[in-house]
């Protein structure tokens, strides 16, 4: 893009943050270069600055500067991509579970990042860099999940499903079915928590909790379904759970709010109290993704087997994850 645009805020959108937006739109656009083009104030809403959470209102107009995608900065060199090693590969193809010329969905195992970072060199994002080699344009993530939650993941082979893709999960086009077992049984055994959440830092690394009286400004509506399954008391529950929104360790926070935090996740202390011999990794499970296709519309109905550590302690408790078909899922 080499010459400023202006973009109207349609009714789907209303109430949906920047950075957001800029994921479906122009998903092209990274969070570190969308941050620094509204701290340089040159992305702008209704004519002012924007933060990157800045939520938008229908009918607004959105400024967007010439893009420019060609240099990184002197200090930030860019690095080369190398082409998937034997190991990589075949990762990549165990992980497969869904292929064609659009879309490569995956079922992502427990501790493989999603996105580098600090200490980080081996994550999905970066083995998808180097499959770009193969396809001849880079695959695109269009949703992310936590490094030790396992389960359905969506990439898209080209850059305009990405865009069709975002949107979809913008309007909330996309259903997705969790599978977790918690310390403790919810109760009521089905419900709903619409608790706000806002990101807070803790002694365990970045976190939500629930916002606060006067904090609505950096407060993220969040709301989950859940439904226990099957039960062990006092000890366990297995839960699924249905997110209407999409943020931060939206599940992770809600579970422990109800008093029944996903065994195994020691950010929000669902590692306390569990019996020795249950696996101390998180209990959670990205099981199925329903959506349908950008291209032709026709529904895509994924589901991921567990990870061996669930599968391990749902036999221990007597949990049967076999005796649901996809039907009985929905």
């Amino acid at each position: 893009m080499a010459e400023v645009t202006r973009h109207i805020v349609s009714r789907e959108e209303d109430g949906m943050r920047l950075d957001r937006w800029f994921r479906v739109h122009l998903p092209q656009v990274n969070f570190a270069y969308l941050n620094k083009l509204t701290r340089s104030g040159q992305v702008r809403v209704e004519g002012g600055r924007a933060r990157t959470n800045t939520r938008l209102t229908q009918g607004q107009e959105i400024r967007v500067p010439p893009l420019n995608f060609e240099k990184k900065p002197a200090d930030e060199p860019a690095a080369e991509v190398k082409p998937l090693n034997k190991a990589d590969r075949a990762l990549i193809k165990g992980m497969t579970l869904f292929e064609d010329k659009d879309l490569l969905i995956l079922n992502k195992p427990p501790g493989l990042a999603v996105q580098g970072g600090t200490g980080t060199h081996r994550h999905l994002d970066g083995l998808l860099e180097s499959l770009g080699l193969e396809f001849g344009e880079r695959p695109r993530l269009v949703h992310r999940l936590d490094r030790d939650t396992s389960g359905v993941i969506v990439v898209a082979k080209r850059r305009a499903i990405a865009a069709a893709l975002g949107k979809l999960f913008a309007t909330r086009g996309v259903k997705k079915t969790y599978w977790a077992a918690v310390r403790g049984v919810p109760s009521p055994a089905q419900g709903k928590v619409d608790v706000a959440l806002v990101k807070a830092k803790g002694p365990r690394g970045d976190q939500v909790r629930p916002s606060a009286e006067g904090e609505e400004e950096e407060a993220q509506k969040a709301v989950t379904h859940y439904n226990v399954i099957d039960k062990a008391p006092p000890v366990l529950a297995w839960v699924s759970l249905r997110p209407v929104t999409g943020r931060q360790h939206q599940l992770r926070a809600h579970m422990a709010h109800i008093g029944t935090p996903i065994a195994g996740d020691e950010k929000y202390h669902g590692d306390k109290d569990l019996p020795a011999s249950i696996s101390r990794k998180l209990h959670l499970h990205a099981r199925r993704i329903v959506f349908p296709h950008p291209r032709d519309g026709k529904t895509i109905d994924i589901t991921a087997p567990l990870p061996a550590h669930m599968r391990e302690t749902f036999q221990l408790f007597g949990f049967d994850a076999d005796r649901f078909g996809t039907a009985e899922e929905k």
